[in-house]
């Protein structure tokens, strides 16, 4: 357990010379051994044994052969699950043990001598496989008889006589639909390809020689490696050998890569893809759980992802992995109706953590001396058991009470803190209003928006009854409130000197909220109407906002600002900047994206520190300075909500449901979050909102289910003597309920030795939510075409250096190959580029546009980000047309559909749905029926002036229902409908077309010629 386990058995020493198993010297060397009773296989070119020092063409990538031993060829790693060779046919005389790495044997059979392996793994004989009873069994065939009917395809053999059949095209991922072979994964046998048999994992399988683990990986389940475990689950090498054919033993034989074609185009030297072959997530975001097996006490990934599930063992290694090495944490992830995070307390003692590294105890630490000392996973210190938290260990060296112990079972928990985890009393909820009230204000109707959706959420406001509320406006004046209980109206209180600002009655501008309810109530209720004829075209925003943060300096809490017009008066005006064309493609551009005035800056370093969150909420169809208001959330664990050209009549409901989600989550307050590992490996980059108070510490004044973080990890020591690295992130924060919490999460990962297994346990969400943060970063102090360039760059050199684990030994000519875990980080890569933050330039998407979606991505956990960057493309006509409809109709048309211009039908109705918004695109002869049931008589109108509501048919009832449906799947925003008719230009070209991400559109790749630039620059660079 942890970094060390006493209690395992000693293992023999592995031997270092060669990975693979070798048989005794044989009589005579050929390269395919025939079967008993068969017929002599066709005349093949004979390889000779080569001296052990000398080295051929096909055998060079193999480890040395030592002197004496048996010549033959080691089998490429990813060879057998290459999707483009069809499997053998299901082995008629063989003992077949499922592995991952496979050898060839060059003797036609093994003398029976004793097997020279190590001994078995726990002391228990492996089973072996029995063939079927039919036929009289011999210690391993080396081959099958030969199949002329079926065409060569050479992997990595010799090359084959000049008669031999040429071999078919390589590279297509659709696997053949004939021949079913016995194992998914092995290789269909043709004539003069290799068939070779499996390594041995023990001395009880067979009469075969020795077989030396391969050092390589600890956790490797083709090489049978040996992984120490945590308590709960056996170690990998451990484990009772699974029968053939069982999921566990298959799963080995599908870990090599995938491969595309590359094919010529008809008539020319063109090259291309097939557009259908290329790889789609359809199926969305899938978290990974290849880890869950080998640790099943790990947290659950979607409160934490690595980039990859294993960590490299050496800086060499990880210099050779050009992805991101890091993790995506979102602390508060919303769990699953019904699962709730356990609660531990430990009153009266103290947390129990260890008292060197200052982890908190978890699945992962050991206990000893009966339970009088614990072993610290992390750093591997041994620390005293608190008396209050003792308990004596069972014959297996656990603790009796751990089934009542959830901090030492799961990896999430929560602890209650004790008051020595705290600086001040645990302050209350405190939610401060900030009101632009000027003429565009007002014209929008965003006060009276704002106005009732406040009102309609106090009473589910968290933290009731200590709840405190206050609000200020302002225009070109600064207006505060005086909501003291005992008045029944406010009292407003002007300050027109924006120079020396001053709060007025400082303590009863913030009120308890079910205290003053009733002037609260009254103070909303009359706030629609008190600046209906206001005519101010002036900003006071800077002024007002050090008023705000003079109000709330005592308690800190949350501001949620609603900013109509660019500030122009006092400290913190801004000017209208971006429409200088000349600017984009300079290096002067990403000035642009940076906030013009340093005040917003200082103001956020300001409420970081006074545990003030700011929310920005941005309404306005002129320029507004994004880039310099969203700095206000950037540093204090706050958020961009952008409506540009905001009418309440349009976009009312929109905002309701988002301010709304914003005011009743639950958040955690006055927070700090830092996650901690073992000893050669440091976090040196983090990446998103909030303000890093020290090295590794980061300051969250408010934060909630929505916001996620992303961090880089390097080695810092040359070489990681451990097998198990332990990651544990703990964020402390006050809850609603004024209680001090310790939220922790621990997860456990192998160090491996082998850049495959790297690839292979890659997480492609974490990758591209890495990938997201550090190009919005880019662009902020490089043009977006370098942004963009970095992407692809960073790409084409992890496909490389994959690529080079494999050119030796497959014939990749005209082949793109990548890992079956990372085959959709082509198309996230190319949907990054083309998404509002990064693509085009001037023209393309407005500036304050740009600078909102950088700052949203910023937030994003996973599974919402790749969701905007790959959106849902659904047809919907033909369930609108069914005479009727069962349950499971409404999950059938949920079927995602490429994103390419191929797959509108205009005949069809389709909803795109990127979680932001919702587009229903309706073909040219779509239905009459359909538009006019869904529209009522607006149906024959233009489609930007009609408005989707439900009408008393039952086809608009369906449609709502599906669009509600589509609703809850995540509520963290509201999708408004946006309708659009096939050839309405320009509304369709820049709602949907542009939004294809597989399409060319402009000077954008398309899908196909994306990849096929990558493929390019990964066989040439």
């Amino acid at each position: 357990m942890g970094t060390e386990n006493p209690g395992r058995p000693t293992f023999p020493a592995r031997p270092v010379s060669s990975p693979f198993a070798a048989a005794p010297a044989p009589q005579t060397v050929t390269p395919f051994a025939s079967m008993p009773g068969s017929d002599p296989p066709p005349p093949f070119r004979p390889t000779p044994p080569a001296p052990p020092q000398a080295s051929s063409p096909f055998s060079s990538f193999g480890p040395p052969v030592r002197p004496g031993a048996p010549s033959f060829r080691p089998a490429p790693p990813g060879r057998f699950n290459d999707p483009s060779v069809p499997p053998p046919p299901p082995p008629q005389s063989s003992n077949f043990l499922p592995a991952g790495n496979f050898q060839q044997f060059s003797a036609p059979q093994f003398p029976p001598a004793q097997p020279r392996g190590p001994p078995p793994m726990m002391g228990q004989p492996q089973p072996s496989f029995q063939p079927p009873p039919a036929v009289q069994t011999q210690s391993f065939p080396a081959s099958f008889p030969p199949q002329p009917q079926m065409p060569h395809v050479p992997m990595g053999s010799p090359p084959p006589p000049p008669s031999a059949t040429t071999p078919g095209p390589l590279g297509t991922n659709v696997p053949p639909t004939a021949y079913q072979p016995s194992f998914p994964g092995y290789a269909r046998m043709q004539p003069g390809a290799e068939i070779q048999p499996p390594p041995m994992h023990s001395a009880n399988q067979g009469n075969y020689g020795p077989v030396p683990p391969a050092q390589s990986s600890p956790f490797a389940p083709n090489q049978g490696g040996y992984v120490q475990q945590p308590p709960v689950a056996a170690p990998l090498g451990m484990q009772h050998m699974p029968p053939p054919g069982s999921a566990s033993s298959i799963q080995g034989l599908t870990e090599d890569f995938s491969s595309l074609a590359v094919q010529t185009r008809p008539g020319t030297i063109d090259q291309v893809f097939d557009a259908k072959e290329l790889p789609r997530p359809l199926d969305g975001d899938v978290e990974p759980n290849n880890l869950a097996e080998m640790y099943p006490m790990n947290c659950n990934p979607r409160y934490l992802r690595l980039t990859t599930g294993a960590l490299p063992s050496s800086q060499s290694l990880a210099s050779r992995w050009h992805l991101p090495l890091g993790a995506v944490v979102c602390p508060l992830a919303e769990s699953p109706d019904g699962e709730e995070v356990p609660t531990v307390n430990f009153a009266p003692a103290s947390v129990v953590r260890c008292r060197r590294c200052r982890t908190y105890v978890n699945p992962y630490v050991t206990f000893t001396e009966a339970g009088r000392k614990f072993r610290c996973n992390v750093c591997t210190l041994l620390n005293d058991v608190p008396s209050e938290y003792y308990a004596q260990l069972d014959a297996t060296g656990r603790r009796v009470d751990l089934n009542q112990r959830p901090e030492l079972t799961q990896g999430t928990v929560e602890f209650v803190a004790p008051t020595e985890y705290m600086v001040r009393p645990p302050m209350p909820p405190v939610y401060f209003f900030l009101i632009d009230v000027s003429i565009s204000a007002v014209k929008s109707g965003m006060i009276e928006v704002v106005a009732e959706t406040i009102k309609s959420c106090l009473d589910e406001l968290p933290g009731f009854p200590r709840t405190q509320i206050g609000f200020a406006t302002f225009d070109s004046t600064i207006h505060f409130y005086n909501m003291k209980s005992s008045l029944t109206q406010p009292q407003m209180l002007v300050v027109s000197d924006l120079d020396d600002i001053f709060v007025p009655l400082p303590d009863d501008l913030l009120v308890n909220l079910s205290e003053s309810r009733s002037v609260v109530d009254a103070f909303l209720d009359s706030l629609p109407t008190m600046f209906q004829d206001n005519v101010n075209l002036e900003s006071a925003f800077g002024p007002a906002l050090k008023a705000a943060f003079m109000v709330m300096s005592q308690l800190g809490g949350k501001l949620l600002i609603f900013q109509n017009t660019l500030p122009s008066l006092g400290i913190g005006r801004l000017r209208l900047r971006g429409d200088d064309t000349r600017v984009y493609g300079t290096d002067k551009e990403h000035g642009l994206r940076l906030p013009e005035d340093p005040f917003y800056k200082q103001m956020a370093a300001e409420f970081s520190k006074l545990q003030i969150s700011v929310n920005v909420y941005a309404f306005s169809d002129k320029y507004t300075d994004i880039a310099s208001l969203g700095t206000l959330a950037k540093y204090t664990a706050g958020q961009v909500y952008y409506y540009p050209a905001f009418q309440s009549a349009i976009h009312g409901e929109k905002l309701r449901h988002e301010l709304r989600r914003d005011l009743i989550r639950e958040t955690a307050w006055e927070a700090v979050m830092r996650i901690r590992c073992a000893k050669g490996v440091r976090f040196t980059t983090y990446h998103g909102n909030f303000m890093l108070r020290s090295t590794d510490l980061l300051a969250l004044p408010a934060v909630d289910c929505d916001k996620a973080f992303a961090m880089q990890l390097s080695l810092e020591e040359t070489l990681l003597t451990t097998q198990t690295m332990y990651f544990q992130v703990a964020l402390l924060y006050t809850a609603s309920c004024g209680e001090r919490r310790i939220r922790v999460h621990t997860m456990a990962v192998p160090v491996v030795t082998d850049l495959a297994d790297l690839y292979r346990l890659a997480d492609t969400g974490a990758i591209v939510s890495l990938f997201s943060r550090l190009a919005i970063e880019k662009t902020l102090s490089q043009k977006l075409e370098d942004a963009r360039s970095a992407v692809q760059q960073k790409i084409v050199k992890g496909l490389k250096e994959y690529r080079n684990l494999y050119a030796v030994q497959h014939r990749l000519a005209n082949r793109m190959i990548y890992p079956e875990s990372l085959k959709f980080l082509m198309l996230y890569g190319l949907a990054l580029c083309k998404s509002m933050a990064l693509r085009g330039g001037f023209g393309d998407v407005p500036l304050d546009e740009r600078c909102a979606a950088g700052h949203t991505i910023m937030t994003l956990p996973i599974k919402r980000l790749l969701k905007l960057l790959y959106p849902s493309l659904i047809r919907v006509d033909e369930y609108l047309l069914k005479a009727s409809v069962q349950a499971d109709d409404l999950k059938s048309i949920e079927r995602r559909l490429p994103l390419t211009g191929e797959s509108l039908d205009y005949r069809g109705l389709y909803i795109y749905d990127d979680g932001f918004r919702f587009i229903l695109w309706f073909g040219k002869v779509i239905s009459p029926d359909i538009a006019k049931n869904l529209l009522g008589a607006d149906f024959a109108a233009e489609l930007s002036k009609a408005t989707l509501i439900e009408h008393n048919n039952e086809m608009s009832r369906r449609l709502m229902k599906v669009l509600e449906k589509l609703r809850n799947t995540d509520r963290a925003y509201y999708q408004l409908c946006h309708l659009v008719r096939q050839g309405e230009q320009p509304k369709e070209g820049f709602l949907l077309l542009a939004n294809l991400v597989e399409d060319q559109m402009g000077g954008n790749s398309g899908y196909a010629d994306w990849m096929l630039q990558i493929s390019r620059q990964v066989q040439h660079t």
